[in-house]
């Protein structure tokens, strides 16, 4: 009996290996939710395009920053001028040392108010100013990616904003989000929705949350349960339904252990509205009957006085699709649901190993800022420049160098756009300080997200720096400056 040869076979399974091991290197960045390592089979012999350095980049962003200074020329502007002289001396030192390998902590970032006047928040303060008068609680709507998603940095910066001026509850809440079972200041579950999103869809009328909710059968539900690991967020006065559209849908509210139910025709409507109820509600049951025909956004907890901090995060939003919110409903919701303050944070999902240069990203941001101004125009906006993320390089884990790129660009588009920008690289301690970050466990090993511990120092150095600024708001109106 003759031996057969085998080795045609080892050929194919050799050859199927490798087309498989190579085409990992085109796996996503995300799957289910989970964060997934490129691997590159080819990354000893594949051929980079030449990277800038960090030093230079470093560089360029400091004398372009001092010509920016420099022609601020009007006499309103002195003031920004030499704040952005003395930040920019502060960063360099930072970066210095952190580039040399010293451990760093960045005590205290400060906000660059880019606007005529430094005016950049002054309706937002004026309205803290008047927070006890006021017959509505001060509001901030949080925009950003999966940053924040869960009420990373959030959850701190509710709380720290509710115990200093008051108020309390989670604020908005979608119906339906695909962290909400990670979320630790709330309890909510959805049944019989289905989701449309601003990133996929063109056909519907988006806001804030840039998220719709239509029913998928004719009876649907929404279950929430409040938490106590945060100050305040287990009292609240006041319980939301938004919507955007109804033609018949009848609503049953059944809360607290079911010792209360209210039942209501819900209003009708083809624009944005609220359904309020008043009172405490500790847990509930929104079910809605003849559904079809209902459009929902989701519901708000908060008090009637105080701050509210909406969280209005959206996974794989870049930020520049929020030009494609529809102008009349945003400008329904701020009828209804009124804010003071808009901050904006972006930025992680275009950070790329390959990308040096962002100026088409900084003149999208600028063409965002204005149309939000357009839907929002007597709200404040603050833009927030990128968090540090590290890549592995050389044998080790350090700060993509686009990342700098990146946050030159940010602070170019508020200069552009007249805007206060707070950097959260800075905030982190600058260059590498990612690294240190997932080594103290304030982030994790993606090298790109942070934990609550790490979400918890960002939030206090942004509340902070939005103390710091109220106080030199509040110091220029008594100078009458």
């Amino acid at each position: 009996m003759s031996d057969r040869n085998y080795f045609h076979r080892l050929l194919a399974i050799l050859l199927v290996t490798s087309v498989a091991c190579i085409g990992m290197y085109w796996l996503p960045d995300e799957v289910l939710g989970f964060s997934l390592k490129k691997v590159d089979m080819l990354s000893d012999v594949r051929v980079r395009a030449e990277r800038v350095s960090l030093d230079s980049l470093l560089m360029e962003t400091e004398i372009e920053n001092l010509l920016v200074a420099d022609s601020l020329s009007t006499a309103d502007s002195t003031l920004v001028r030499g704040l952005n002289t003395s930040q920019l001396s502060e960063r360099d030192s930072l970066y210095r040392l952190a580039s040399s390998g010293v451990e760093t902590t960045q005590t205290e970032v400060r906000i660059e108010d880019f606007s005529a006047g430094h005016t950049g928040l002054k309706h937002f303060f004026t309205m803290l100013n008047r927070i006890h008068s006021l017959d509505r609680p001060v509001r901030i709507a949080f925009m950003g990616d999966s940053f924040i998603e869960g009420d990373l940095i959030l959850a701190d910066f509710r709380a720290q904003m509710q115990t200093h001026f008051g108020g309390g509850g989670v604020g908005f809440v979608p119906v339906s989000s695909v962290v909400e079972q990670y979320r630790p200041t709330i309890t909510q579950r959805s049944r019989g929705w289905n989701t449309r999103s601003i990133l996929k869809d063109r056909s519907h009328k988006y806001v804030l949350s840039g998220l719709l909710f239509e029913p998928a059968e004719d009876e649907t539900s929404i279950t929430f349960k409040t938490v106590n690991v945060y100050p305040g967020l287990d009292k609240a006065t006041s319980l939301k339904f938004i919507y955007s559209r109804n033609e018949q849908s009848a609503m049953r509210l059944i809360y607290n252990n079911s010792t209360d139910t209210i039942d209501n025709v819900l209003p009708p409507s083809e624009t944005i509205t609220q359904y309020e109820m008043e009172g405490s509600f500790a847990d509930g049951t929104f079910h809605f009957n003849n559904a079809q025909g209902l459009q929902a956004l989701g519901l708000a907890y908060e008090d009637k006085t105080g701050i509210v901090v909406d969280n209005f995060s959206l996974r794989g939003n870049s930020g520049a699709i929020l030009n494609q919110m529809d102008v009349n409903s945003c400008l329904a919701l701020h009828a209804i649901r009124p804010y003071d303050l808009i901050i904006l944070q972006y930025g992680l999902n275009v950070t790329s190993e390959e990308m040096q240069h962002y100026g088409w990203y900084r003149d999208q941001m600028v063409n965002v800022i204005e149309h939000l101004r357009q839907c929002f125009p007597e709200t404040d906006i603050l833009l927030l420049g990128v968090s540090d993320r590290s890549y592995y390089s050389e044998g080790f884990y350090q700060t993509m160098p686009a990342v700098v790129s990146l946050l030159r660009a940010q602070q170019q588009a508020a200069q552009l756009a007249q805007v206060p920008f707070w950097s959260v690289f800075d905030a982190m301690g600058g260059v590498n300080s990612m690294v240190r970050y997932v080594d103290w466990r304030w982030a994790s090993k993606d090298y790109t997200h942070l934990s609550f511990r790490g979400g918890r120092e960002i939030a206090t150095k942004l509340f902070n720096a939005l103390i710091w600024e109220k106080e030199l708001y509040d110091e220029m109106e008594k100078s009458g400056n």
